[in-house]
């Protein structure tokens, strides 16, 4: 075998040995992404905790809040799409009954006005005390945004640190995704997004190495093996 076969040789090894590998540790990423929607469920199906536990508990755990609003604090997250329709995620801080501390409450969708796009729609916020049935999460979703985010009623982000700076409410570092019925006294809809772990990006990936690696090895066995024994046999 020619040096130059031989180089032909090691660079197909080496691209199917590579691409093999990187399909394998898709694959890997994505038995990792079951394990952690396998923890979320369990999660999810233990019994909800009330103010007094809520310190020390873990993302996904339910919840059975007992508080009062904070309205004026209310904050409106623009650019948050809900069934198809442009709206925004309405969030309030919940002051807990017994503590010292608050929570932010994602509390359902509201839609945006087509005629003004800075007008807010009505929002029902009860006083005196309510309880809260929901999720914990981490802080709301964040989109794309130049510079520092403006604060105000609306806004596109909202950062849980540096908003118990501002509000000066002592909040704790999560939020809870109210789960309560759609329009239950305020009107808001509540059909959130189940959380992606991408699990068919990884899958897709692992297919694309895969199949890249197949490639690489067709191809050599075409040019270095097939190829020149048919040329030999009709020469």
């Amino acid at each position: 075998m020619t040096a130059r076969r031989w180089l032909v040789l090691l660079a197909a090894l080496a691209g199917a040995v590579l691409t093999a590998r990187l399909g394998v540790w898709q694959l890997d990423r994505a038995q990792q992404k079951l394990q952690l929607q396998a923890a979320m469920d369990a999660e999810t199906a233990r019994a909800p905790l009330g103010n007094a536990a809520l310190g020390g508990a873990g993302l996904h755990r339910r919840v059975v809040l007992r508080g009062t609003w904070v309205a004026e604090r209310t904050v409106w997250l623009d650019n948050r799409p809900m069934d198809g329709r442009a709206g925004f995620y309405v969030v309030t801080p919940l002051r807990l009954a017994g503590r010292a501390d608050a929570v932010l409450v994602q509390r359902g969708w509201a839609p945006r006005s087509q005629a003004d796009l800075r007008q807010l729609p009505p929002l029902a916020t009860p006083a005196g005390e309510v309880e809260v049935t929901g999720r914990l999460a981490a802080s709301p979703s964040r989109l794309y945004e130049l510079g520092e985010g403006a604060g105000g009623a609306i806004r596109q982000n909202l950062d849980s640190a540096a908003f118990a700076v501002e509000s000066g409410l002592a909040l704790l570092p999560l939020t809870v995704v109210q789960t309560a019925p759609d329009g239950a006294d305020d009107g808001l809809l509540r059909h959130w997004p189940a959380p992606d772990l991408g699990l068919h990006k990884h899958y897709g990936y692992a297919f694309q190495w895969f199949a890249l690696c197949a490639l690489i090895v067709g191809l050599y066995v075409w040019f270095q093996l097939l190829r020149p024994r048919l040329r030999r046999q009709h020469a």
